[in-house]
């Protein structure tokens, strides 16, 4: 299964010694969280940037992992595609996916909770996502998860995140979990705290 994907090489040059992929929201494209790069400060990282499957119906040029106006239509395709992609990226990258981070922001957040808590990834982070499934104790062992959400997101009200927080932390997920007086959007504070987190993990 394959996803149209930017790949950002490590910064120092070096072969790299994990992988972090990204997932953008709904209505962007997968040009949307390279800015991210230069703020996460982590140099021996691989960055992937997949495009999501659909176009979007209003946004030109935007993407969608599925359809939020309409009974989220697409859903099951895209996070059965993304997950074997994920499952192929083994032979791409010769990195196991225990040197592999899933994240992204919003709806790519969500998939990357779905997706990501099914797989034995290095760690699963969201920003602005929230939980589209029910997690139960059968999955666990989980991977180590980050998520932080703004406090004003008008888009996915906060509540959103604290459901899933409590959920996820009721099957055993062991949750980084951090909020910001912030709205729908990503800060430098975020990039820093998912900066160590990934340090953290992978020492």
């Amino acid at each position: 299964m394959t996803l149209d994907v930017i790949s950002h090489n490590p910064t120092n040059n070096k072969s790299p010694e994990f992988v972090f992929v990204l997932l953008h929201g709904w209505g962007a494209n997968y040009h949307d969280l390279i800015a991210l790069i230069p703020m996460l400060n982590l140099p021996s990282c691989l960055f992937l940037f997949p495009n999501a499957p659909y176009l979007h119906p209003q946004v030109p040029g935007g993407r969608a992992w599925y359809e939020l106006d309409n009974n989220n239509e697409g859903i099951s395709a895209s996070l059965d595609q993304f997950y074997r992609w994920l499952l192929s990226l083994e032979d791409i990258t010769n990195l196991p996916l225990s040197k592999t981070f899933v994240g992204g922001f919003s709806q790519g957040g969500a998939m990357s909770l779905d997706v990501g808590l099914q797989l034995p990834v290095a760690g699963v982070i969201s920003l602005s996502g929230y939980l589209h499934f029910e997690p139960t104790s059968d999955r666990n062992p989980f991977p180590p998860t980050f998520m932080s959400h703004g406090t004003q997101d008008a888009v996915i009200p906060i509540e959103s995140a604290r459901v899933a927080r409590k959920k996820l932390e009721n099957v055993g997920v062991k949750l980084t979990y951090h909020e910001f007086d912030i709205g729908h959007e990503i800060i430098p504070a975020q990039a820093h705290l998912i900066h160590d987190f990934i340090l953290k993990v992978v020492a």
